[in-house]
């Protein structure tokens, strides 16, 4: 009787331990950083705990979800076409999270929203951006896209930034990263940026060489003046040598006849010396007789006269 009772006391002492033993790891609880944990009752809403370490009810408790709050991010590509009717590809990346704002109260807050009030919260935000989307690609011309693609981007993002709010969810960006040709466009497209690329480059080529002959005809009306400058310097300082020379032969008595013989016997005697001294001609004609001037004269007019011919 007393080992019986013995017995008894110790049962009725370890089965309550043993029960809170079990019991006592699904009662006791973790959440980590950057995430919450919502807690219902009896299979109703009852709480929303943070990180850190956390008591429940067991069996009457139980956690329903644990909602990360860090900023995730959702990939995905669509067609569209713009106004031009070229049908692109785009591809989307948005970056998103669940609300921070805990509102008036748990059933108001972000974390509330996401979980009970929208089954398949990405899919429904990748329907909202692409809905956005195509409807405001459509009015903007192939050249527009790609010049406005973050214009655009932005007014997406702001258009389901509000939608998606009535669920939970904070949308912090949408970005197009990527647009897609098709092969034959974009080969089109290369086709003309190259065509453009070679008149740019052809009018530039023009344009030098247009200024390359503008320079030069400068440069040659300049030299061609300088030179008619020097050659009329050069005459006018002849004429003055003659008539210096001229008068200077004059006042020693002699006749202007016997005076212009004399000068022009000199000047051919110049010439014929500047000719041997040179080298730079194959037939010199001299006068047979110095005595007579008037021999000399028609001489060096008819060595002139064979000059010309050769010449010709």
């Amino acid at each position: 009787m007393l080992l019986s009772g013995i017995i008894a006391a110790l049962t009725s002492l370890l089965l309550p331990i043993i029960i809170l033993l079990l019991l006592l790891p699904n009662a006791c609880y973790v959440v980590e950083q950057q995430h919450a944990v919502i807690i219902e009752r009896l299979g109703k809403f009852n709480r929303i705990v943070n990180a850190g370490f956390h008591m429940k009810v067991p069996v009457i408790d139980r956690k329903a979800a644990t909602v990360s709050l860090r900023t995730m991010k959702n990939g995905f590509g669509i067609d569209v076409k713009t106004q031009d009717n070229v049908t692109i590809g785009l591809e989307v990346s948005a970056q998103y999270h669940v609300s921070y704002d805990m509102g008036a109260g748990p059933a108001d807050s972000g974390i509330y929203k996401s979980y009970y009030m929208l089954q398949e919260p990405v899919d429904q935000m990748r329907d909202f951006i692409t809905d956005a989307l195509r409807s405001s690609i459509p009015v903007y011309t192939l050249d527009e896209v790609f010049a406005k693609k973050d214009d655009i981007a932005k007014d997406v993002n702001a258009t389901v930034s509000e939608q998606m709010a009535a669920y939970g969810f904070t949308l912090v960006s949408t970005l197009i990263t990527k647009i897609a040709l098709p092969t034959e466009v974009e080969n089109s497209m290369n086709d003309i940026n190259a065509a453009q690329r070679k008149r740019a480059a052809a009018q530039e080529l023009a344009e030098a060489d247009r200024i390359k002959r503008v320079t030069e005809a400068t440069a040659e009306a300049e030299a061609m003046e300088k030179a008619g400058e020097g050659i009329a310097n050069q005459r006018k300082a002849i004429a003055l040598g003659i008539k210096d020379s001229l008068e200077i032969i004059q006042e020693t008595g002699v006749g202007n006849d016997e005076a212009n013989q004399l000068f022009m016997f000199t000047q051919w005697s110049e010439m014929m010396t500047e000719f041997a001294r040179t080298g730079k001609t194959s037939t010199v004609v001299l006068p047979s007789d110095f005595s007579q001037s008037a021999s000399m004269f028609e001489q060096m007019l008819a060595a002139g006269k064979v000059q010309n011919e050769s010449k010709e």
